[in-house]
C-alpha cells in the first residue's frame, strides 16, 4: 500500500518555481482563486462567500495533509516570492497507488507555462519518491485549457461519464484523465 513518509513536508523547485507546503497564511490567495469568476467557473464547487470560508477550507487542506491523505503546495515564483496558485494530490487511493492532482492558477499568470512547469515537478515526485502508479485528473470538459495542459503532460484520457455530477440544479458531464508511472 502506499504510504506517504517524509520527515519534513517536501519543498520542491522548478527554474521559475518553488512548490512549498500550504500554510494559514495562503488563505487570501485561496479566497482570490475561489472567489474570481474566470477560476471557478470549471470548478463546478460552490463559490466561496466570505473570507471564513476560505479559513475553514484551508484547514480541511491542511488537516488532510497533516493526516498524509493529501500533498498539497502553494506554488510561488521565485524571483518574488508572490504566490501564484496552488497544485496538489488531493486524494491518494493508496490501495491501488493512484493519486487525483488538483492545481489552480491567478488568471494574470496562464499561458506562461507556470502550471505546466508546476504540474511535471509535482508529477516526478509523485512517481520517483511517492511510488505512485497512476495520477488522475477528473475535468470538466469543457475546460479547454486544463485539458490542452494534461495532454502536453502525457495524460490521457481513460473515461468520459455524461451527466454524472450534479451541481447548481444541473447534471454535468466529466472527464477523466490519467497519466501511468512506466
Amino acid at each position: 500500500m502506499l504510504e506517504l513518509t517524509y520527515e519534513r513536508y517536501p519543498v520542491l523547485e522548478t527554474e521559475r518555481l518553488k512548490l512549498r507546503a500550504l500554510t494559514m497564511d495562503d488563505v487570501p490567495v485561496l479566497y482570490e482563486m475561489r472567489t474570481n469568476p474566470l477560476m471557478i467557473r470549471y470548478t463546478d464547487r460552490a463559490r466561496l462567500q466570505t473570507m471564513q470560508e476560505a479559513v475553514d477550507k484551508m484547514k480541511l487542506i491542511l488537516d488532510n495533509v497533516e493526516k498524509r491523505d493529501s500533498l498539497a503546495w502553494a506554488i510561488e515564483l521565485k524571483e518574488s516570492k508572490k504566490q501564484i496558485g496552488d497544485i496538489s494530490f488531493w486524494r491518494f487511493v493508496k490501495e491501488h497507488y493512484r493519486a487525483e492532482i488538483g492545481y489552480s492558477l491567478l488568471p494574470d499568470y496562464w499561458d506562461k507555462g507556470y502550471m505546466r512547469e508546476a504540474a511535471r515537478c509535482a508529477i516526478d515526485y509523485g512517481f520517483s519518491i511517492c511510488n505512485i502508479h497512476s495520477i488522475e485528473a477528473n475535468v470538466n470538459p469543457n475546460n479547454a485549457a486544463s485539458i490542452k495542459l494534461l495532454e502536453k503532460l502525457n495524460f490521457v484520457r481513460e473515461a468520459y461519464y455524461k451527466e454524472n455530477y450534479y451541481f447548481n440544479g444541473k447534471f454535468l458531464d466529466s472527464a477523466v484523465y490519467s497519466l501511468v508511472n512506466h
